[in-house]
This record gives C-alpha cells, structure tokens and sequence, in this order.
C-alpha cells in the first residue's frame, strides 16, 4: 500500500494533469467541503467552501486550454496522522510568457487532512513572487487557481467502543491544547513585533524553513535567509511603531503538524502621527520537534489585478 507522502503526491500530480488538460471535475476532486484557497487573483479573503472553489476555476481553464503550462517542477510532501501540507513550484504560463521570464513560477501550498480514510484539500495557497514588472508579464497568470465483522462478542465490542471514545476525547484534547499553543506562539510573534525584536520574532523558526516571501526571489531558504527579511521588515519601520496581527486566524493541528492561516494586518506608524495599513494572505505550516513548535513552511502572498498586473496591497478585508 503506498505511504500517506505517495498518495498525497500522487493526488496532487493528478490534480496538476487536471489543471493542465482543463478539467473542471479533476480539479476539484479530492477537495474538502470548507477548502479555503487564496488564489492569484482577487477576492480578497480567499475563496471559501468548495462551490465557491469550483465557480472560481472556468475562467483560468479557458486561458490554460489556449496552449499554456501548468507542470510541477518541484514537490516536497509532509504526511502526519490524519494531517499534511505540500509546497510546489509550478510552471505557469504561455510560451511567450516563459520567454520574457523564463525563472518565474507558481508558488503552491497545500493544506491536508485524512477524512474518511483518504487525503483532502482543506487550504490551497497560489501566488506568484511580487515584482515591480509591468502587466505584461503576469496578466494571463492572474486568470491563472471512513463491516461488521461477523458475529463478534458484544461486551469485546463494548470494550472497543469505549477504548476508541476514550482515545478519541484524549485525541481532541492534545489537538485542543496544540491549537492555543500555536495562538499563543503567535500572540508571542506580534509582541515581538511591536517591540522590533528580531531575536524574538527568529525564536520559533526551523533552521531548514522554506518560505514564500511577499518579494522575489521565488522561495527563501533556510533560517539566515528569512532572519534578513525580518530585519529588512522592521528597517523599514525605522522609528515608527509597527505591529502585526492576524485578526482571523485558523488554525488546523494534528498530532505533531499543524497549519495555520489568514489575512495578515501590518500597521506602521508615520512621522505625520498616522498609519500605513497593509493586508496580505499568509498560510504557515508547522511542526513540533523537540517538544517546540518550529514553522518549517510560510507562504505570503498580495492579490493582483488581472486587468494591470499590479500587486493590490491597497486591498481591506
């Protein structure tokens, strides 16, 4: 029987084919009711629930069966019990498109949980890395989205029952406690902000973390990597206040892996008394090691207007 890492690859390969030969029902296959995605392009607040998932896909699909790509070029695969995420790059485009940019590519990460027995897409992140570039490059990208088994003793069955309820209510308590640890790692994470201190908001990343950064270049690797984003982040706050929430956080957690998602707010404070406001989406995965939980993925991302091509970090929820 394959490993939960190969038939979560294997769903997600096939999902990419769907993309590739535009068919609508491959690519909303294996997908959750509640699927959240934060697509490319607008709205704002992702895409909730899998009919608006399914409405959002026609007009990408037309523009894919004009002769585009949709190929995966790289796939990392983390299965837990019962939850997994992924991150790819993908190429996404026109011929023409791959000419002008021929390094440019589709960032995706996915959310997973095991329901019923099999893999489903609970959160589905896409972006591309943000650039001053003109339209040109990214319009078309922005149309781019549990038997009887015989007559068994009743009081053996009974026993059973109550031994799977037991390890069900100590299952949702440990799940219960991981979630208000990683709330409160990241009510840790704004205070640091707020106090600017790099160290702080650096305590809880892995040394091995890739993350999908707001900017180019496509992914960021390792800790040294994202430590100097952060620096640059708070920099560029000089001295004015700056803080960091995220107002409608979901957080997924199973065993030893979690993922954690929703809208970004950054407020820094200007020399005239005011604010700069910014929104964004960001989907964080994860893991505990050593009793700690480290973030090992991140991905950021600001919708763009497919009519200019322009990264709308002027948004508001």
């Amino acid at each position: 029987m394959p490993t939960d890492e190969e038939q979560i690859r294997t769903l997600i390969e096939r999902w990419a084919e769907a993309v590739h030969r535009g068919d609508l029902a491959g690519v909303v296959a294996d997908h959750a009711e509640d699927v959240v995605m934060f697509d490319v392009p607008p709205p704002y607040e992702g895409v909730r629930g899998l009919d608006a998932y399914r409405k959002a896909w026609p007009p990408f699909l037309r523009w894919q069966l004009s002769g585009a790509r949709f190929e995966i070029e790289s796939l990392d695969v983390t299965a837990g019990d019962g939850v997994a995420f992924a991150y790819a790059l993908l190429r996404c485009g026109t011929e023409e498109m791959f000419a002008q940019n021929p390094d440019n590519r589709l960032r995706l990460t996915l959310g997973l949980r095991k329901q019923d027995g099999r893999w489903v897409v609970t959160h589905e992140h896409h972006s591309f890395p943000y650039t001053d570039q003109s339209a040109d490059d990214d319009t078309a990208q922005g149309d781019a989205r549990r038997a009887d088994p015989g007559q068994a003793d009743p009081v053996r069955n009974a026993a059973e029952d109550h031994a799977a309820a037991d390890a069900a209510e100590d299952d949702a308590a440990r799940d219960a406690t991981a979630e208000r640890e990683l709330r409160e790692l990241h009510e840790r994470w704004f205070a640091a902000t707020a106090a600017k201190d790099l160290d702080g908001l650096m305590a809880p990343i892995a040394d091995d973390i890739v993350s999908y950064e707001h900017d180019q270049p496509l992914a960021y690797v390792g800790v040294d990597a994202v430590r100097e984003v952060c620096r640059g982040g708070l920099d560029a706050a000089g001295d004015g206040a700056v803080t960091w929430t995220v107002p409608d956080m979901s957080v997924l957690v199973r065993d030893d892996l979690a993922v954690v998602w929703g809208l970004n707010l950054v407020r820094v404070e200007q020399p005239d008394g005011g604010y700069a406001e910014s929104w964004s989406r960001g989907t964080r995965v994860f893991r505990r090691r050593n009793g700690a939980w480290t973030m090992v993925h991140q991905h950021l991302s600001y919708p763009y207007d497919p009519a200019t091509g322009v990264a709308r970090t002027d948004l508001r929820p």
